[in-house]
């Protein structure tokens, strides 16, 4: 007689509920910058009607749009004194930017460069980067950074008069650089070479090395089972995590009977006659095993191991 898994324990989760609007900005802006991460860094050269040069980071940054190329970044206001930053004075004026990436080669200078100099200041003398003449756009681009988006800013939404308040500078790319360095054979760019870096809450950042990284691949194409057609005694196992099951559920069709027991025999044999007379730490043998192979993405060999416990 089969004797399923104990089922797991159901975790109390207790939540802290927070209404915005009830609590101070600065401790609004620790749990939004906390939570909402890692955040790529948009580090925004400018120029002023002058001809004064400005670089500054920004972590509320992304990339929108491939069609046109959109990205957007924020220069908010203070959340201290309301006061308005540099960066977004200067596209006021002069409606154009570059965004250089930032990397790991380069991130302490880039930390440097947000001191609140004042206005006339140099931020590339200052940090020590060099600036170099763009093709398109007035402001310099930073030669260090291994990838540079000249962009003409299209427009500039504020979203708020109040400290803390975002203003979404639009900016459509309209030349790019790469540093050749941080391709691969194809002229993409290697996800390893290119060694980025992000902002995390308070000092905290994030490199993204072959260490950090790892792949989870997109069914863009493929349609998976699902969660919900995954077995029961499956689902509820002690054993897998949800990130397992999630992996389980990502297979088109599961193997057919003859393919189960075949790995039964082959593969799992020595595993059966062990423990015939103990089904339900064969179970979780079973789920142990199958949990290493979708460790190494084995997915069908995993789906295998764990049928073979139904076949039996």
């Amino acid at each position: 007689m089969r004797i399923p898994l104990t089922l797991q324990l159901k975790t109390i989760i207790i939540m802290l509920t927070i209404d915005p609007k009830e609590i101070p900005v600065p401790k609004l802006h620790h749990y939004l910058l906390g939570a909402v991460g890692p955040r790529p860094i948009a580090f925004a050269s400018t120029i002023d009607e002058n001809g004064t040069p400005n670089l500054a980071p920004f972590s509320f940054f992304n990339v929108f749009s491939a069609n046109p190329p959109i990205m957007v970044f924020s220069p908010a206001r203070s959340g201290r004194t309301n006061t308005t930053k540099d960066t977004y004075e200067n596209v006021k004026k002069v409606p154009e930017c570059v965004i250089n990436i930032v990397n790991y080669e380069i991130v302490e200078q880039m930390s440097l460069s947000s001191s609140p100099y004042e206005k006339d200041v140099n931020e590339f003398v200052k940090s020590g980067l060099t600036p170099i003449k763009s093709d398109l756009v007035k402001p310099f681009r930073v030669k260090e950074s291994p990838v540079q988006f000249e962009c003409k800013v299209i427009e500039v939404k504020e979203l708020g008069q109040d400290g803390g308040a975002g203003n979404l500078v639009i900016c459509e790319v309209v030349k790019i650089h790469i540093n050749e360095d941080v391709l691969d054979e194809n002229k993409m760019i290697d996800q390893q070479k290119i060694d980025l870096v992000a902002r995390m809450g308070g000092n905290w950042y994030c490199r993204a090395d072959k260490n950090s990284m790892f792949e989870v691949m997109k069914p863009i194409i493929t349609i998976g089972i699902g969660f919900d057609q995954i077995p029961a005694d499956i689902k509820n196992s002690t054993i897998l995590s949800g990130n397992d099951l999630g992996k389980l559920g990502g297979v088109q069709e599961l193997p057919n009977e003859t393919e189960v027991n075949e790995h039964k025999l082959i593969e799992l044999s020595d595993l059966f006659v062990t423990l015939e007379d103990e089904p339900a730490k064969l179970e979780q043998e079973l789920h142990k095993l199958a949990k290493t192979l979708l460790a190494e993405d084995k997915v069908e060999e995993a789906w295998k191991t764990l049928l073979a416990f139904n076949n039996q």
